[in-house]
């Protein structure tokens, strides 16, 4: 699929149509922007840089050199050399003439992503979710366009930071595209579409949820540092990820935004603990959260997530309406207009999103995605102070919260004195529902 054809797919319109939207050859359709290249002109060669050599980010750069032999790997970034080095070898093997990643563009020192984003076009960015704001705002004043994974950001200082880099991006006519890969799924697409024209009437609930088993866990090893251990786990450090709401749930409540046309809950409320996943590797964060948000229209969204082995799995929603209910994981509505999408037509999200940004820089059609990937990420921080807290949280409040989890992104680093500290059995304190605060 072109990302001509993505952006028509997404909003129901044709490609006839979207042309008609703009004389100057540039367009905003439902949020997602279209502006003229900045790509430069005879040389089809992409450059891309991977900033974090995770599994997320290399998936991401495998799925980029897929889009066409033009796209090279050019520069890597990851605070942990090995990890860099991993990858390389990984995707080298893979892609052998497209990886061209020398030794002088393998980063592992704190300023390394400053040193990937002046060597490439497209920067893709996933690693400790704290710093994806910062990379991402260092990208698009660089002039390069940007690939970010979500959450987008882990608190609600983040969040403004990053809907910031999407506006300055708009600004630059630069491509910054989501890691909320669903809204690139042609099944969601069309099914989404069908609820926005009625066919289950007005939406009364929805239940939303990421049930699995725990990330995976990272052993401490013993030349480390207590930060630098923190930083090889981040994924169960809440300062470094941010804990589970918005790490999984962020995936559902996006889902969520799509179907209410991007309202935003006016509040909500949680509950949250850790019942069976104990020890150091499990960090600080929770194993399950339940939040409850309400919407101006009455409906409300039963939003679960878990991360405990051996419990049930789902990461489905269920959308309930006054005339139909709609399973969005299996593209299917049932009640008065029953209908299925075909499971021939379904594609590959992630691959779709990340052809979408090359096309885009191609064709010179940039893609935006800040028109839903900050306030999608926002509703999660939102349910994860709920959680934490206890307590009642509304919306306009976490908005201009200035609540950050500490310390700042641009002020981390190896040097950086660990937030928490395990206790004498091991384990890391835990927020204390009812007690702790902002």
């Amino acid at each position: 699929m072109s990302a001509n054809q993505l952006v028509s797919t997404v909003h129901g319109n044709t490609r006839r149509d979207f042309l008609k939207t703009s004389a100057a050859g540039a367009a905003t359709i439902a949020g997602l922007t279209v502006a003229r290249s900045v790509h430069a002109a005879g040389d089809e060669t992409i450059k891309v840089g991977m900033i974090g050599c995770g599994g997320r980010c290399t998936g991401a750069a495998a799925e980029s050199l897929s889009a066409g032999p033009y796209v090279k790997l050019a520069a890597m970034y990851d605070v942990f050399d090995d990890r860099v080095q991993g990858r390389r070898k990984v995707l080298r093997d893979r892609f052998p003439d497209q990886v061209q990643v020398d030794d002088a563009h393998c980063f592992s020192d704190f300023e390394g992503y400053q040193k990937v984003i002046d060597s490439v076009d497209v920067v893709l960015i996933a690693c400790a979710s704290k710093f994806h704001p910062m990379y991402a705002e260092a990208a698009i004043k660089a002039g390069k366009h940007v690939f970010v994974e979500k959450p987008h950001a882990i608190d609600p200082v983040g969040c403004r930071r990053m809907q910031a880099v999407c506006d300055l991006a708009k600004e630059k006519g630069l491509s910054i595209v989501s890691g909320l890969q669903s809204r690139f799924h042609a099944g969601f697409q069309e099914t989404v579409k069908r609820i926005h024209d009625g066919a289950i009437g007005d939406i009364v609930s929805m239940q939303s949820m990421f049930l699995r088993g725990p990330y995976q866990t990272v052993a401490r090893n013993a030349a480390y540092t207590e930060t630098q251990y923190q930083f090889s786990n981040w994924y169960h450090f809440c300062w470094l990820s941010g804990d589970d709401v918005p790490q999984s749930l962020v995936h559902n409540m996006d889902r969520v935004a799509w179907i209410m046309k991007e309202e935003m809950p006016k509040w909500c409320f949680g509950l949250a603990g850790r019942s069976t996943s104990f020890g150091e590797v499990y960090g600080d964060m929770f194993d399950h959260h339940t939040v409850v948000y309400e919407y101006a229209s009455g409906a409300r969204v039963y939003a679960l997530c878990q991360t405990r082995n051996g419990c049930y799995g789902n990461s489905s929603d269920i959308v309930m309406g006054t005339k139909g209910v709609c399973h969005l994981g299996a593209c299917r509505i049932e009640g008065e207009n029953a209908w299925t999408f075909p499971r021939d037509q379904h594609n590959n999200p992630y691959v779709a999103e990340q052809k979408a940004l090359i096309e885009s820089i191609r064709n010179g059609q940039p893609i935006n995605s800040g028109y839903h990937m900050a306030n999608s990420t926002l509703s999660t921080v939102m349910g994860q102070i709920a959680c934490y807290s206890g307590k009642p949280t509304n919306w306009d409040d976490v908005a201009k919260s200035d609540f950050q989890f500490g310390p700042s992104p641009d002020q981390a680093s190896f040097d950086t004195a660990p937030p928490v500290t395990p206790d004498v059995t091991g384990n890391y304190p835990l927020p204390v529902p009812g007690v702790w605060k902002t």
